[in-house]
């Protein structure tokens, strides 16, 4: 009966630390899970910055395309402006 008792304890014993090494494991791929997620979510954040800042300069450059036109044809920016008022206040209007 002894032995029974003891050999019970030694794996209740081989139990606990079966799960110790388990939770200090899961404790180890829970720091590299969070370690990666922050990698990525820093290198999407460089990249959303570096496609912004891509945006800002082509709007830029549409701006300044834009205001030579405008200047070089005045009359013709005027007429464009003109008619796309008239569409969207027709578009706008409707009930």
């Amino acid at each position: 009966m002894r032995a029974a008792s003891i050999d019970r304890e030694d794996e209740v014993r081989a139990g606990k630390d079966a799960v110790g090494e388990a939770y200090e494991r899961l404790m180890e791929a829970k720091a590299h899970f969070q370690k990666a997620a922050e990698s990525a979510g820093s290198d999407l954040t460089a990249d959303a910055m570096l496609r912004a800042d891509r945006g800002v300069a082509k709007l830029e450059e549409a701006k300044e395309s834009l205001a030579s036109n405008v200047r070089e044809n005045p009359v013709r920016a005027l007429g464009i402006a003109v008619v796309t008022g008239f569409l969207l206040s027709a578009l706008f209007s409707r009930k």
